[in-house]
């Protein structure tokens, strides 16, 4: 009865449903455990507050992604055209008048639901669509990809550019995964080169006119500095959580540093793994990323269509190379970006958008199967003529 309901429900590759799934677990396990404290002080004893609160969330990312791979993958490249129109008013909304936390305004308070939002997630995944889309129909020559720079080249400062004026680490992502993707789009390296000197350009004006200019530079020093005091405190947290979890780990809900650490459901949720679950737990998560990107890019190599290909590894880079960053600052390997753990740690509708991004990655691995349209005979186009 449930291999019926799977089969007949959960369309795509089966390995990446697995590895949503392990991730989400794990999510709202290590996210009980880290904000038990902050509960019990805020909420008046109430423990299970955040644990009931993100587990919802995860549940809807779980629907969101259900719903984005039961959709045929072309919808989407005519929906992000409006959402990057969308976005870009919302972007400078934001920053002018949006939330403002660590000196930072990157979040917009939905009415009604009172419920958090950050338009870098819609402005983030409508420009990989955007451009997958653009790419995709200037694969012949040359000169089609010449015409194509122009509005990729526009978007990407754009879009890049006002969000590195709050979020420096987000659009520096953003910004690398639109390299990789036009590299992978068979765009020459000349015309690369042009996005570089426009990424510099929309930098440095970020950096120079926005909110997080100093934060930025004072954190790339403290971590290319050979004075440890100088460490940030969150850094010396995170690597002291890091360094007594061993081997195995002190167990699940046993973590130390959550009492000591800043936003370790979020920003450091990996340093509370580790403690917790030691470096058998840290390693099993980093090969979970690591399936996770490999069936993506399988889904990529398969796709018959260089949209879907283009799609699916855009997404795939930048949920991973996310994740890695992520890790990379709990361990020490980088300096502190605020970036959080995809699937893993507690947020809001990022956690939506996430879901997204993976449910369209799962309808590109569907292929073209019955569920989604056909060749109609004669004038070789392809039109819709059911959805799933």
């Amino acid at each position: 009865m449930i291999k019926e309901w799977i089969e007949n429900n959960l369309k795509g590759d089966p390995i990446i449903w697995a590895i949503v799934l392990a991730l989400s677990v794990l999510s709202i396990l290590v996210v009980y455990s880290a904000t038990g404290t902050l509960a019990y002080a805020k909420m008046g004893g109430d423990t299970e507050y955040y644990l009931m609160k993100h587990s919802v969330l995860t549940i809807l990312s779980l629907v969101a992604i259900w719903g984005a791979h039961k959709i045929d993958y072309r919808y989407y490249s005519k929906l992000s055209k409006l959402a990057l129109w969308v976005s870009v008013p919302l972007l400078m909304i934001t920053y002018l008048f949006g939330n403002t936390m660590n000196e930072a305004s990157r979040w917009l308070t939905i009415p009604v639901i009172n419920q958090a939002f950050q338009p870098s997630d819609l402005a983030k995944l409508a420009l990989f669509v955007t451009i997958a889309s653009i790419l995709s129909k200037r694969q012949q020559s040359e000169e089609e990809l010449k015409e194509s720079l122009i509005p990729i080249l526009l978007w990407c400062g754009v879009i890049c550019g006002l969000i590195a004026m709050s979020n420096f680490s987000t659009a520096v992502l953003i910004f690398a995964t639109c390299m990789l993707l036009m590299f992978i789009g068979r765009v020459p390296v000349k015309y690369l080169a042009m996005l570089v000197m426009i990424g510099a350009l929309s930098g440095a004006v970020a950096l120079t006119l926005g909110q997080r200019g100093q934060t930025v530079i004072s954190r790339v020093q403290s971590f290319l500095s050979d004075d440890e005091s100088s460490l940030p405190f969150q850094a010396q947290q995170s690597y002291i959580a890091v360094a007594s979890g061993g081997i195995v780990g002190k167990g699940p809900g046993q973590s130390d540093q959550r009492n000591f650490l800043p936003h370790p459901y979020s920003d450091f949720i990996y340093a509370i793994i580790i403690e917790e679950y030691g470096m058998i737990g840290g390693v099993a998560v980093i090969l979970l990323y690591l399936a996770l990107l490999y069936r993506g890019m399988i889904v990529f190599m398969q796709s018959e269509r260089a949209y879907g290909g283009l799609l699916s590894a855009a997404l795939s880079f930048a949920l991973v190379m996310q994740a890695f960053i992520n890790m990379g600052v709990a361990v020490g390997l980088g300096p502190i970006t605020g970036l959080p753990l995809p699937l893993v740690s507690m947020g809001g509708t990022s956690q939506l958008f996430m879901g997204i991004s993976i449910g369209i990655i799962l309808s590109v691995s569907r292929g073209e199967l019955d569920e989604f349209p056909s060749d109609v005979k004669g004038n070789g186009k392809r039109k819709v003529a059911a959805m799933a």
